[in-house]
C-alpha cells in the first residue's frame, strides 16, 4: 500500500523545551532542515513550515544523561493506511490507553486496523514499526464489541463528578451515534511538525467517508457531532482530589503540562472535560519530579467551525514554537 506522506528527518532527544512560553514540556526530535517535503497520496507536495533548530551545537542538553541521548538518526517517516501487520506495534503504543485496566485491547486494535478509510499509521517505511497512530471510531457502530463496552465502563468508573457523570452517561448512551472516539497515540519523540498534516489527514478522511463509504449506515457513522478524547497531562502535586473542567481553566493557578501539545488546543475548544487519577505512574524525568500524571477526558464539538479552528491553531502553534 502506498504511503500518503513522507519526510526525511533528523532526530534529537532533548527534554524541557518550552513551547510558546506555556510551560509545556516535550521530548523533541528536530526536523532536518534539508529534508524533502511531505508527500500526499498521489505525490502532491504539502507545504510545511520548518521547525527551527536550536542555536549553538546540536547537543542542547546540559546533563551527561541527556548528552548520551543526543544521537542523530536519519529516518524517513511516512503516513500509511492501517494494515494487519501493524497489530503488535499499535498494541504496544496503546498499552496504557486505559491506565492499568484489563480490557480487550486486542479487539480495540483490530477495530483501528479494520477501518482503513479513516485512520493513519506513522512508520519509517511500510515494513517499519509504528511510531504513531490516529483514528476516529464511532461508539454506536461498535457498541457491541467487548472493547467498546470495556472502554465505556472504564470512563464511567473514573468519572466522579456528578454533573459531568450525567453528561458522560448521555454521551455514551443516547448520543453515541454522533460520537467519534479520537485516538491519537505516538512515541514521545515524534517530530511536532508532522502533527498538522496528520490531523488534516484524519479530518479530511472523516469528511470524505460521509460521502464515499459503500453503505448509508457506514456513511452515517462518520457524521460526528462530538469527538471524545482520552489523554494524559502532568499536574502539579497538591494531594487533593481530581477536579472537573475547572481544574484546567485559564484562571486556575495550578500549572498543567500537556503530554500532547495539541491537547492544550483541544482543551480550550472542548465543551466539557474531567480529570482522573492514574494508577500507572510512569517514571518521569527530574524536571517533572513535582508533578503527577493524570488522565484527561475531553469532549469537543465536531462541527466544521470547531475543527477548522483547531487545524488553524495547531499550524500556528507549531510554526511559532
Amino acid at each position: 500500500m502506498a504511503p500518503r506522506h513522507g519526510r526525511k528527518i533528523r532526530l534529537f532527544s532533548s527534554f524541557g523545551r518550552s513551547i510558546n512560553n506555556r510551560n509545556n514540556l516535550q521530548r523533541l526530535r528536530q526536523i532536518n532542515p534539508n529534508s524533502t517535503a511531505f508527500k500526499s497520496k498521489g505525490g502532491a507536495s504539502i507545504d510545511q513550515a520548518s521547525l527551527r533548530r536550536p542555536s549553538g551545537s546540536e547537543s542542547t542538553s546540559s546533563s551527561d544523561d541527556d548528552q548520551e541521548e543526543n544521537t542523530v538518526i536519519n529516518v524517513d517517516l511516512e503516513f500509511f493506511d492501517p494494515k494487519p501487520d501493524d497489530f503488535h506495534g499499535l498494541k504496544m503504543l496503546l498499552n496504557n490507553y486505559l491506565d492499568v485496566k484489563v480490557w480487550d485491547l486486542s479487539g480495540f486494535v483490530d477495530l483501528i486496523l479494520g477501518q482503513t478509510t479513516v485512520g493513519t499509521v506513522v512508520k519509517p517505511g511500510d515494513d517499519g514499526a509504528p511510531f504513531g497512530v490516529i483514528s476516529a471510531i464511532n461508539l454506536e457502530r461498535y457498541k457491541d464489541h467487548r472493547c467498546i463496552v470495556d472502554l465505556k465502563s472504564f470512563l464511567l468508573d473514573v468519572c466522579h463528578e456528578k454533573s459531568i457523570s450525567n453528561q458522560l452517561k448521555i454521551l455514551l448512551g443516547e448520543q453515541a451515534q454522533g460520537v467519534g472516539l479520537l485516538v491519537s497515540q505516538r512515541v514521545v519523540n515524534l517530530p511536532l511538525e508532522i502533527l498538522p498534516p496528520l490531523y488534516d489527514a484524519l479530518f479530511d478522511e472523516v469528511s470524505w467517508a460521509t460521502e464515499d463509504e459503500p453503505t448509508q449506515e457506514q456513511r452515517d457513522s462518520f457524521q460526528f457531532k462530538y469527538y471524545l478524547i482520552i489523554t494524559r497531562i502532568y499536574q502539579i502535586s497538591h494531594g487533593g482530589k481530581p477536579k472537573g473542567k475547572g481544574a484546567l481553566g485559564e484562571n486556575d493557578a495550578e500549572p498543567i503540562l500537556y503530554n500532547h501539545l495539541e491537547d492544550e488546543i483541544f482543551n480550550k475548544l472542548c465543551s466539557w472535560s474531567f480529570t482522573f487519577q492514574l494508577h500507572d505512574q510512569q517514571t518521569v524525568t527530574h524536571e517533572l519530579r513535582n508533578y503527577r500524571q493524570m488522565g484527561l477526558v475531553m469532549v469537543v464539538k465536531a462541527d466544521k467551525q470547531t475543527v477548522d479552528k483547531f487545524r488553524d491553531d495547531l499550524k500556528t502553534f507549531i510554526s511559532d514554537s
